[in-house]
C-alpha cells in the first residue's frame, strides 16, 4: 500500500478566477454570456428531440458545432493548450500546489514510510487546456474531457469528436480511479476488485476541494469515506459566502474560506494544516503497524 495524500481540485472558479473557456473567447472576439446563453438554447432546443442530454457535457458538443460552423474557426487541441497558458489564477495557486507537492519530500522519516502529497485536478472542462496551464510541474493527474482533432476542410485541423467526458456526478468515478491508482498502478482499472487496506489512495487520506454545489456528489463520496472537503468562494460575494455555508452547515463541507491561497489565508492554512495532520497521522499508524508485526525479543530458559 502507497502512503499517498491526494489533494483534488476542481478547477473552474477553484483555482481560476472565472471559467478556462474565457481566453478562447477573447481570442475570437465572441461575447461569453451570449455564447453560453445560445448553448442552454441549442441544448434545450436538442432535449425536445432526444431522449436525454446531458447539461454538463453538452457544451462540448456545442463547442465543436462552433468550430465547424465558422463561430470558432479553427479551434483545435493546440489552441485548447495555449489557452492553457492565459488562465487567471486566484492568488497564490501556483506556490500553494508546489507546497503541497514538497510537504514531505524533504523529510527522512515521512520518506523512509513512502508518505508523500500529489495534486490532483477533475474538471468537466478541457482536459488539453489543463494540460497547458503552468501548474503542470506540480500535478499528478487530470480527468476532464478529452477531443480529437479532425480536418477542418482547409488543410488545417479542428476539434471534431469527444472522446472522453466527465460531468459532476462522474466525478466520483474519477476519484475511485484515483483511490484504486489508475493511471499509476499497471493492469489496475475501476471495475478491479481490491482490498480497501490495499489502494493507492485511501479515501480518508483525500482532500477535495471545490466552489459550489455542483460537486456535492464528489463531496458527499469523499466525506462519506472518511476524507476532508473544503469550500471556495470568490472574495466579497456574500451570495456565494452563503451557500457554502450552507453546505458546511448541512455536513457537504467541512470548512470553506475565500478564494485568495496566499499564506496566512483560511485556505493555505486550513489546507496545508490538514495535509500535515493527515501525515503524522500515517507515519504513527505505520510505526504502531510495525511494532505489532514485530516478534518480542528471544529470552534464555531458566
Amino acid at each position: 500500500m502507497a502512503n499517498v495524500i491526494a489533494v483534488i481540485w476542481d478547477f473552474d472558479r477553484t483555482l481560476v478566477d472565472g471559467y478556462m473557456q474565457d481566453p478562447i473567447f477573447k481570442k475570437y472576439n465572441v461575447d461569453a454570456a451570449k455564447f453560453w446563453a445560445d448553448m442552454e438554447a441549442d441544448r434545450e432546443k436538442c432535449s425536445k428531440i432526444a431522449y436525454r442530454v446531458n447539461k454538463d457535457t453538452y457544451y462540448v458538443n456545442y463547442f465543436i458545432k462552433c468550430a465547424h460552423n465558422g463561430t470558432l474557426p479553427g479551434l483545435n487541441n493546440a489552441a485548447l493548450l495555449e489557452a492553457g497558458r492565459e488562465q487567471k489564477f486566484y492568488p497564490g495557486v501556483e506556490a500553494l500546489l508546489k507546497t503541497i507537492k514538497e510537504t514531505f519530500k524533504y523529510d527522512a522519516e515521512y520518506a523512509e514510510y513512502g508518505i508523500k502529497v500529489e495534486n490532483y485536478i477533475v474538471s468537466t472542462g478541457f482536459a488539453e487546456t489543463i494540460r497547458g496551464t503552468s501548474l503542470m510541474p506540480w500535478i499528478d493527474g487530470i480527468w476532464g474531457c478529452e477531443l480529437l482533432d479532425g480536418p477542418d476542410g482547409n488543410g488545417g485541423s479542428v476539434i471534431s469528436e469527444a472522446v472522453y467526458t466527465i460531468d459532476n456526478t462522474t466525478k466520483t468515478r474519477a476519484l475511485f480511479e484515483i483511490n484504486k491508482g489508475i493511471g499509476k498502478v499497471p493492469d489496475i482499472d475501476v471495475n478491479s476488485q481490491i482490498e480497501k487496506s490495499m489502494r493507492r489512495v485511501q479515501f480518508e487520506h483525500m482532500i477535495y476541494i471545490a466552489d459550489g454545489p455542483s460537486d456535492i456528489p464528489a463531496f458527499s463520496v469523499v466525506k462519506q469515506n472518511g476524507g476532508l472537503t473544503f469550500a471556495i468562494y470568490p472574495k466579497g460575494d456574500y451570495r456565494a459566502m452563503q451557500q457554502v455555508d450552507q453546505m458546511r452547515a448541512n455536513g457537504r463541507v467541512d470548512m470553506y474560506g475565500e478564494a485568495d491561497y496566499t499564506p496566512d489565508t483560511t485556505a493555505y492554512m486550513w489546507i496545508t494544516d490538514k495535509i500535515r495532520q493527515m501525515g503524522k497521522q500515517i507515519l504513527a499508524d505505520e510505526k504502531a503497524r510495525i511494532c505489532a508485526s514485530s516478534s518480542s525479543v528471544p529470552k534464555h530458559l531458566n
